[in-house]
């Protein structure tokens, strides 16, 4: 076996509720161990989960007391082919020498089937998170993530979907309201906010529509950078898709406006070392947070039937978070309607 690790899986992007949830609390200790062993696999430790909420992920021994993970695909999400897909560009990254946890190859294959579930397994990488403060840990980074992108436009995803603001804040959004998640006192001040919202961020898309998409990490955020002492690996490639370069930029940009004009001017610097950035660019960050934020509620929403959602995100769906939902809204819609100089990072 040879291959890398995982850390938590990003929020998906597709919503599909013919999904059955409860399919995963079949996924029991012994149905794991014996979907390992169906690949020759045997654990030798106890189960660890670990923090994932889209997908089930477990670490492991083996028999040589060595750490594994072992990674089941939420149903229904992905196809196969856009998981080999995603698979595919690990792999390619990695010939390239860039630090990213590809899935192991066992018996030829990547993806693996038991039980109707699907599954991967891949070395355990550990780490700490990036020092976000230092100029020199964004620098790096800006250089690793430019070669990600030089890999991503190698070729293209044939089956993996795109970021734009239908995938992340329309069907978002109507998701929400179609199932009724947002209180009724509360939908028509949800409407006045979320539809010239959904409209500044397609005006922004259409103003830029001829920005190089292609194949990106996709939910680039602190916690999927893995940092030692020999520098970063990318992890959890699960939510990699095609869309503009500054997506996998912006999250890693934090702090009060000197430190964020500070910090991207870092993280640039590396990146233009091994690829030009296009600085229009810079004026879909605003959009893109916005977009996110919409998904990221559509997102708890589609999983809400899943007991884990409600355990582990027991404020959701409160009158008090979609109030609060209502404001940072509200706030991101005048940040772009106000916007004098668009995509400063401030």
């Amino acid at each position: 076996m040879s291959g890398c690790g995982i850390i938590a899986a990003g929020p998906a992007l597709r919503f599909n509720m013919n999904e059955q949830p409860t399919h995963f609390y079949q996924l029991d200790p012994n149905t794991i161990l014996d979907a390992l062993e169906s690949i020759d696999v045997i654990a030798e430790a106890a189960l660890l989960p670990l923090n994932s909420y889209e997908n089930r992920v477990y670490q492991f021994r083996d028999r040589d007391n060595t750490k594994f993970v072992v990674k089941f695909y939420r149903p229904s999400r992905w196809s196969d082919q856009q998981i080999l897909e995603e698979h595919h560009f690990s792999e390619q990254m990695v010939d390239a020498e860039i630090p990213v946890v590809p899935p192991m190859k066992i018996n030829q294959s990547t993806l693996h089937h038991f039980n109707d579930f699907r599954f991967s397994v891949f070395e355990n990488h550990g780490g700490r998170h990036p020092d976000l403060d230092n100029e020199k840990t964004l620098t790096w980074l800006g250089r690793f993530i430019a070669r990600i992108h030089n890999v991503g436009e190698i070729e293209n995803f044939k089956t993996r979907w795109t970021i734009t603001p239908k995938s992340y804040a329309i069907d978002s959004y109507q998701f929400l309201t179609e199932h009724e998640f947002i209180p009724r006192e509360l939908k028509e001040s949800m409407d006045s906010v979320c539809r010239p919202l959904i409209d500044e961020c397609v005006k922004r898309f259409d103003r830029f529509s001829d920005i190089t998409q292609l194949r990106i990490h996709g939910d680039c955020h602190p916690s999927n950078v893995m940092w030692t002492d020999d520098g970063p690996h990318f992890v959890d490639l699960d939510d990699s898709r095609t869309g503009p370069a500054v997506q996998d930029l912006w999250m890693l940009i934090t702090g009060d406006d000197d430190e964020k004009i500070n910090q991207r001017n870092a993280i640039l610097d590396g990146y233009e070392e091994f690829r030009e950035f296009d600085d229009r660019e810079l004026q879909l960050i605003e959009p893109l947070r916005a977009m996110r934020m919409m998904h990221y509620m559509g997102w708890l929403a589609n999983r809400w039937d899943d007991p884990s959602f409600k355990h582990n995100f027991p404020w959701f769906n409160t009158t008090r978070y979609w109030e609060e939902q209502l404001l940072n809204l509200k706030e991101q819609l005048g940040t772009l309607q106000n916007e004098v100089t668009p995509g400063n990072w401030l």
